[in-house]
């Protein structure tokens, strides 16, 4: 193996293209957890049930698959920067949209416009930061894009917060004769002309640039944003990885067990659990769910919203962590804490007693003390989801494809976890009305088979240079996994 590029110290400037670049999962988090607070609201305004109202909190989603499935053909015509671009522009018009919405066929179809800047963005941060991030530091680099989601989930709920605190209500009217749910919706352009403003400031990523040619421009952001010291020996290998074949297409992706490759399967099915154990749930309809457990509207979105900062800190916490103790040992003790409180919550919630509204809606209500443990038992599923799975999956996602894979195998693995996390948002309000004990006890179910999974198929990648990635880490893991000790 050729001799890898000596790296100076971290690039501040690298540090800052990353942040710029990771606003793109800012705008992920704000505009999939904005309906959490006008959610009981537009579903009054809109006369929703429990199903078309699952619908409308998880269409957005729709567009979120389709999104991340094109954004990595069209990252490789266009470039990173331009698809960062198009999705800022989708994220303005799917706020102003939704936030003027007339009825529920058009504020499904703004969602889901939405939704299509939501999935370019949850490919193309990822990538990017993993393209121009050194090796060694690539972990926490990448661990920004999740910083970032539960920022902007955080920024969301807040908004949310303030908005109906000062309407008196997410239902009343604030400013100009509009509701305050209205207002949440709007609040999401602020954001989107923000990341395209920064998008518009960014290079290019060096390994589209040695792609397309651009090997002088390739060495430059090389040199002046990740601190490559021989950039000829670097471009050298970034040619090499990407010309063991002909133009990428979808069609690189087959191999012989089901169609595809087996670490496109791996990252397939990384992303399907890092949904269905149930996190956004926590975040789609944690107002609802603790307005179920005795909590009033105002503290409702009070819990939340300490739930999201919490969610913050912990993710900080697995940036220091990941680089140093591992991406698997992480994964595993993540797929522990969660199935534990997981089933703590669905154990909790098998105390509770349904009570009839006068309209026929049946909503399950917690005495103390299990009011309090499904509180405590969500709020360590978030610390276990937040410090782990959160995080991780995207840092795994961005860097443990071949470099020529590796924009179409993150589209196909990013449109899996978007489908997942439709058929999660969607189907609660439906498990919901089964029993929460159910609800939980299926997501508990998926923490213990992820734990399963991490410790049989997923490889370890930490300290890996992007062009040492190769089709083969799976097979690797399992002959590390027979091999004698």
């Amino acid at each position: 193996m050729a001799e890898k590029p000596a790296v100076s110290r971290l690039n501040a400037r690298v540090i800052g293209i990353c942040v710029a670049a990771a606003l793109g999962g800012f705008m992920f988090g704000f505009d999939t957890a904005v309906i959490n607070g006008a959610v009981d609201a537009l579903g009054d305004a809109f006369a929703l049930g429990a199903g078309l109202k699952g619908f409308a909190v998880s269409s957005a989603l729709i567009g979120c698959a389709v999104g991340a499935w094109f954004a990595g053909p069209v990252a490789n015509r266009m470039g990173r920067v331009p698809v960062m671009l198009i999705a800022s522009a989708m994220f303005l018009v799917s706020s102003i949209g939704s936030g003027m919405a007339f009825g529920v066929v058009d504020l499904i179809i703004w969602r889901v416009i939405g939704g299509l800047g939501v999935g370019a963005a949850s490919v193309i941060a990822p990538a990017y930061i993993a393209e121009v991030s050194p090796a060694y530091v690539r972990g926490r680099l990448g661990s920004l894009q999740q910083l970032a989601i539960v920022t902007g989930i955080f920024i969301a709920l807040l908004s949310d917060a303030v908005l109906a605190g000062v309407a008196g209500g997410a239902a009343e009217m604030l400013w100009w004769g509009q509701e305050a749910w209205r207002w949440m919706f709007l609040a999401a352009s602020v954001p989107a002309v923000a990341y395209g403003l920064f998008a518009l400031r960014l290079p290019e990523s060096p390994r589209y640039l040695v792609a397309r040619g651009k090997v002088d421009k390739a060495s430059q952001v090389l040199h002046d944003f990740t601190g490559v010291v021989d950039v000829n020996l670097k471009i050298e290998q970034i040619r090499a990885t990407l010309d063991s074949e002909k133009k990428e297409s979808l069609r690189d992706l087959r191999g012989p067990r089901l169609g595809l490759k087996p670490i496109v399967w791996v990252g397939i099915l990384l992303s399907v659990f890092q949904q269905f154990v149930g996190i956004n749930v926590i975040f789609y309809y944690s107002t609802t769910l603790w307005r179920s457990v005795g909590f009033d509207e105002s503290n409702a979105l009070l819990i939340t919203v300490i739930t999201s900062v919490t969610n913050i800190v912990v993710t900080i916490v697995a940036i220091l962590l990941v680089d140093r103790v591992g991406r698997r040992p992480m994964l595993l003790a993540g797929s522990i804490g969660m199935a534990i409180s997981l089933g703590v919550m669905a154990l909790a919630f098998s105390f509770a007693t349904l009570t009839t509204a006068d309209d026929g809606t049946q909503t399950a209500e917690l005495a103390a003390p299990w009011s309090t443990i499904a509180l405590v038992a969500a709020n360590v599923f978030v610390v276990a989801f937040g410090a782990t799975w959160g995080p991780l999956v995207w840092v795994l996602l961005g860097e443990m494809f071949p470099n020529r894979i590796r924009a179409g195998a993150l589209a196909v693995a990013a449109a899996a976890q978007w489908v997942a996390n439709f058929f999660i948002s969607t189907t609660f309000p439906v498990f919901a009305e089964i029993g929460l004990t159910f609800a939980y006890g299926f997501y508990a179910f998926f923490a213990v088979l992820s734990f399963v999974f991490v410790l049989l198929r997923v490889p370890e990648t930490k300290g890996k240079e992007l062009e040492d990635m190769s089709e083969d880490l799976v097979v690797e893991r399992r002959r590390s996994r027979a091999a004698p000790a």
